[in-house]
């Protein structure tokens, strides 16, 4: 199955429903859950390499409804970290709603920030984070976008970064259409869930495109992750 580089997912447009957006974010953290692995990843990737003696880092690019920066900030406080995560989105329909879903969380001061920006800014503030993350965001992305973002992850990133995305196969379109059935038409998961699939990248087509220091790790049938270890610093 051929990439489609040439279609928008409706979320991404400026005049999409605001309703059906609304409950596209909405839905989010019911399809992450299904489908986005994070916990397996948190376990396996993110966990070991959290400090202990001070206050952990994470910054979640891209973050969208912020359901999966409020899931690792959970995880971690449930491991006995102390925590804070960032996340960042540059479309303030996605923030506004952040904002409002983290409002009801029940969270202590400083546990999770959400800004209105894009990774270049926080390079620009020389900001560092132990583990820099990403969900669903690659696909998105032409290959100026693909690179920058990949450069800014190495300047963010103390310890580790992960871009986690689907894997392009024929059998996730079929699984996918026919799983999220019932949300056709009630949002707008089905329709660009469908559309993200076929942007996708295979595991080769990531590890082709990743720069030198990054490697692409098919997690399970569906998933990609594209990986990157800080160096070890002399005398560490």
């Amino acid at each position: 199955m051929q990439r489609d580089t040439i279609g928008i997912e409706e979320m991404d447009r400026p005049d999409c429903d605001p309703v059906l957006l609304e409950r596209t974010y909405a839905q989010f953290p019911l399809v992450n859950r299904c489908v986005a692995g994070w916990r397996s990843v948190y376990l396996k990737l993110v966990r070991p390499v959290l400090p202990r003696n001070r206050t952990a880092t994470i910054l979640d690019i891209g973050c969208g409804g912020g359901d999966i920066a409020l899931a690792l900030l959970r995880w971690a406080q449930a491991d006995g970290y102390s925590v804070k995560v960032t996340g960042i989105d540059p479309d303030p329909r996605a923030h506004d709603f952040a904002i409002r879903a983290v409002a009801v969380a029940g969270l202590g001061p400083g546990e999770l920030e959400l800004r209105r920006a894009m990774s270049a800014e926080l390079v620009a503030e020389k900001q560092v984070f132990d583990v820099v993350i990403s969900n669903h965001v690659l696909h998105h992305l032409d290959p100026m976008q693909l690179a920058g973002i990949l450069a800014d992850s190495q300047l963010l990133a103390g310890s580790l970064a992960i871009h986690s995305d689907i894997n392009r196969r024929r059998s996730a379109l079929l699984f996918f259409g026919l799983a999220t059935a019932p949300l056709a038409g009630s949002s707008l998961i089905r329709r660009d869930g469908l559309l993200s699939i076929r942007r996708s990248y295979t595991t080769e087509e990531l590890a082709a495109l990743l720069p030198r220091g990054w490697h692409a790790h098919a997690a399970g049938l569906y998933r990609n992750l594209a990986i990157w270890h800080a160096p070890q610093r002399t005398g560490q």
